[in-house]
């Protein structure tokens, strides 16, 4: 008979977050997070997953954040052009 502690667990990583996620996987607040997003600090851009009411679902891309991060976190306007030639 098969224990179900024994079992692994498999923990999934998600393809996007939130920004409170967004913002604890670069080390910094939520609003921190959503502060460079408006200044055109933060290089990517939110996908927004809502119909366009204020109940929009905005979230960024796991992949899209540590790219910028390992990329030197360039302004979005400099990410944009780099992403060009990828």
């Amino acid at each position: 008979m098969c224990d179900l502690m024994d079992i692994p667990v498999k923990t999934i990583e998600p393809f996007m977050v939130d920004a409170k996620e967004a913002g604890r996987l670069l080390g910094i607040s939520r609003t921190q997070f959503l502060a460079l997003d408006k200044s055109g600090r933060l290089g990517p851009q939110c996908i927004n997953l809502g119909n366009g009411s204020k109940n929009q679902c905005r979230r960024w891309k796991v992949i899209d954040l540590r790219q910028w991060a390992d990329r030197n976190c360039p302004s979005r306007r400099e990410w944009a052009e780099r992403r060009k030639f990828e």
